[in-house]
């Protein structure tokens, strides 16, 4: 059992014990070979080696709390696991891209040089292939987004900086260790590079619902024209039908020369009658 195993460490084994296992709560990963800033080189990592020799002891121990201790000596890196998948980070959305395309550059850097394990480069590099493969918005980003970005990495033992300074705002020299392909595998960066795919292909149609948004707030001419016209209060209730208004306009037609004749005999039928009557008055 990992308690007796543990009795049997030294006063010194047993406060590395509990060091370590904070530091892997803490950190997730430990890397076998780490730059040193002053001396300018890569070394061994002491706490990798410490790790090892207790492995066995520290791998039953956590597991009795739900966490998987793994150890991988072809990459040089020991990460720890739960097993209830709690304990995530959360990543905000640039940080999650920088870290994706650090992945790729490391990929790139071991197809160059073979079986390299720590693959260099700097904030930069990091950046313009971000914007070289349209992950940035508006092609920019911010001093405090990539300082963000690669203190979170750098805690995860994901990536160094090669200065012994704090980091610049203006760029670093960076390590990428191979803990990151604990993080994303080659399955990981096909899906990812598919969901980035999709997203840059509903940008344009984003862009074009915008678009539409914006026109909508601008009245078209066909409106500017109605907004002229009287509204329906000042219209009567009900409009004057064609006809009606072609009978207005109509012009009144002179009477027909039958017409005429009729009514001029009749006036001397009336006159006629008018002289007989007065006439036989006399008589």
């Amino acid at each position: 059992m990992w308690n007796e195993a543990y009795e049997n460490l030294s006063n010194y084994d047993k406060t590395e014990f509990r060091r370590l296992c904070n530091y892997l709560l803490s950190r997730t990963y430990i890397v076998r070979d780490v730059y040193k800033p002053d001396k300018q080189w890569t070394e061994p990592n002491s706490d990798y080696r410490a790790v090892s020799r207790m492995f066995g002891c520290m791998r039953e121990y956590f597991s009795i709390s739900g966490w998987r201790l793994e150890k991988d000596d072809d990459y040089g890196v020991i990460s720890l696991i739960n097993e209830y998948d709690h304990n995530r980070l959360r990543l905000d959305r640039f940080t999650t891209l920088f870290l994706y395309t650090c992945r790729l550059i490391y990929e790139e850097g071991r197809e160059q040089s073979g079986n390299i394990r720590i693959v260099r480069t700097d904030t930069g590099a990091i950046v313009e292939k971000m914007r070289l493969l349209g992950l940035l918005d508006k092609g920019k980003t911010t001093q405090k987004e990539r300082l963000d970005a690669q203190r979170a990495l750098a805690h995860y033992n994901i990536i160094q900086k090669m200065e012994s300074s704090p980091w610049d705002p203006g760029g670093n020299a960076v390590l990428i260790f191979p803990s990151i392909l604990s993080i994303i595998s080659n399955q990981g960066i096909n899906d990812l590079a598919l969901e980035l795919e999709e997203l840059r292909l509903e940008e344009p149609h984003s862009e074009e619902l915008r678009s539409d948004e914006s026109n909508l707030d601008e009245p078209s001419l066909e409106e500017l024209r109605l907004e002229e016209l009287p509204s329906e209060e000042a219209l009567s209730d009900e409009p004057p039908s064609e006809e009606a208004l072609s009978e207005e306009l109509r012009p009144e037609e002179p009477p027909s020369e039958e017409a005429s004749s009729e009514e001029l005999r009749s006036e001397e039928l009336r006159s006629e009658e008018l002289r007989s009557k007065e006439q036989g008055g006399e008589r």
